[in-house]
């Protein structure tokens, strides 16, 4: 094989590989000597077909498999020579008017990753911000159980039912005099304006009392489920059995019980677990910002374009999907293509954070355990339908690109770590608000840093004294992104907060909160309900 480079420029390499006809014709004639064995022909004993019979037969076949086996070796085999350390997948094509029996001329075209030298761990210091958990957030969080676990009393027999009252009611429903299936049921109960039932049959029994009857009339909506009561006017005939108040709940140790815990003190314990848990995602934000901008600011190279228009592809992406949930798409996507400059610069400040990590837990003995690589292709393999997982993780297996994919965020996570446990940490207490407002402080300030072109100053790569800072980022800036950047999305706060807050969500704004439903009448057999297109989408 004959090897000629034609560009080496910064991280771009191009090779022209040219495999002579006698290789390839070598390679096919051991081939089928392996397969000959294997044909079988009318009028010849098994194993004993002659071998230009057999080439005559799979000639083409057997070339085309001999061609990309060689290509693939000898792409593999300019990697190792050359000691070549590609960011992707080499763009590897064939020459035009190639022919059997000619040599095979490719053309190989790589980026590389940069000579980048692992800092020194030692002297980093950072501030670890912590908030102890108060009094005010534990009353503040059992109240809002309580305010989700609404009880009821039953009310005098000549309380008017009002907005916020149970009633328990029966049903019969029918259209046009005649029962239809699924709209009766006994002892079903039913919240004034909790939106339960189809619209209108809550509203007409405001003011109703204890023992009343009642026929009330509503209009099946024209998306209702079931197609033969869709658009159709029923008519209910309700008995009210009983009108209810809603109750005070009492946070003591009964009202823990109904929850499944043993005691007040126990559930307390919970609350303050999950506060504390909640803290500490935080914390770690704000001290992986930290990190990162302390890196970002001391180093600077040249990062390989493919992989920064990779991170930047995603990127975009999911601003895009964003903007396109605003109330005004057109006007978000308008604001987001304006910065658009700002995001690649994050894309790339992302990409070079990726390859300093990646270098550092290189040089510290930072690895992922095969156990570990196996959990996180099983978890992949779950947003595939059940009868593909098993063709995905042995794809996986066998792509080191898409292993590479897979643990990129855990290995970035474990590195970050290992910074930790090496990084002189001073603690301070503060509150939940002001923990918060140091994040949006910190995502404001490198906001405003992204809408200007960092200049580089001459320095080595391993070193530059340009203290660069490329935009805005979320504390998990990945060589393989899988959220949008922490800059503020279109018209609203940041498109991708944190993996580590457990409040974020990337790229997903938080449904509002659904209502309680109340118990529901014949589970399935009371049409009377509202559709389920009704609820939180």
């Amino acid at each position: 094989m004959q090897i000629v480079e034609t560009t080496n420029e910064g991280l771009k390499r191009a090779y022209t590989l040219t495999i002579t006809a006698k290789d390839i014709d070598a390679k096919i004639d051991a081939e089928v000597k392996k397969v000959a064995p294997q044909v079988r022909m009318p009028g010849f004993r098994p194993g004993k077909v002659p071998a230009n019979l057999v080439r005559k037969m799979h000639g083409d076949a057997l070339h085309a498999d001999v061609l990309n086996t060689t290509v693939r070796e000898s792409v593999d085999g300019l990697i190792k020579d050359k000691k070549l350390r590609p960011a992707l997948q080499p763009k590897v094509e064939m020459a035009d008017g190639y022919e059997q029996g000619k040599d095979a001329e490719l053309t190989v075209e790589v980026e590389v990753l940069p000579e980048i030298e692992a800092p020194s761990v030692d002297g980093l210091k950072l501030e670890k911000l912590t908030v102890p958990v108060s009094d005010e957030q534990m009353n503040e969080a059992l109240e809002r159980i309580a305010s989700g676990q609404k009880s009821y009393k039953d009310a005098a027999k000549t309380k008017k039912a009002a907005d916020g009252d149970q009633l328990i009611i029966d049903f019969v429903g029918s259209i046009d005099g005649e029962e239809f299936e699924g709209g009766k049921a006994e002892d079903a109960p039913l919240v004034i304006g909790s939106g339960q039932f189809i619209p209108g049959f809550e509203e007409q029994l405001t003011g109703v009392k204890t023992g009343d009857e009642k026929t009330i009339t509503v209009t099946f909506p024209e998306d209702y489920p079931a197609e033969h009561l869709a658009g159709k006017d029923a008519q209910f005939a309700v008995t009210v059995k009983q009108v209810k108040v809603e109750t005070e709940s009492k946070i003591d140790d009964e009202f823990a019980k109904g929850l499944g815990l043993e005691s007040l003190d126990k559930l307390k314990e919970l609350i303050k677990g999950q506060i504390e848990q909640e803290s500490a995602g935080l914390t770690r934000t704000q001290m992986k910002r930290q990190l990162l901008d302390k890196l970002a600011a001391d180093h600077d190279f040249d990062v390989p374009p493919t992989m920064v228009e990779a991170e930047f592809e995603q990127i975009w992406n999911q601003l895009q999907a964003e903007a396109a949930k605003e109330e005004d798409p057109e006007a978000a996507l308008k604001e987001i293509e304006a910065e658009k400059d700002d995001y690649k610069r994050i894309a790339e400040r992302r990409v070079r954070l990726g390859l300093l990590l990646s270098e550092i837990g290189q040089a510290n003995g930072v690895e992922i355990s095969q156990q570990e690589m196996q959990m996180l292709i099983q978890q992949a393999a779950q947003q595939y339908r059940p009868e593909d997982r098993e063709r995905f993780m042995e794809y996986v297996r066998s792509e080191p690109m898409a292993q590479a994919q897979l643990r990129a965020p855990l290995y970035e996570d474990k590195v970050v770590d290992f910074l930790f446990d090496k990084a002189e940490v001073t603690e301070r207490e503060v509150t939940r608000e002001e923990l918060e407002a140091a994040i949006e402080a910190e995502e404001e300030a490198e906001a405003e840093k992204a809408k200007k072109p960092a200049a580089k100053k001459k320095a080595p790569a391993k070193k530059a004294a340009a203290k660069k800072s490329d935009g805005k980022k979320d504390a998990d800036d990945k060589p393989a992104a899988k959220k949008a950047p922490a800059k503020k999305a279109p018209a609203k706060k940041a498109a991708a907060k944190k993996a580590d807050d457990a409040d974020a969500k990337p790229a997903a704004k938080k449904a509002p909160a659904k209502k309680a439903p109340a118990k529901k009448p014949a589970a399935k057999k009371a049409p009377a309900k509202k559709a389920a297109a009704k609820k939180d989408s």
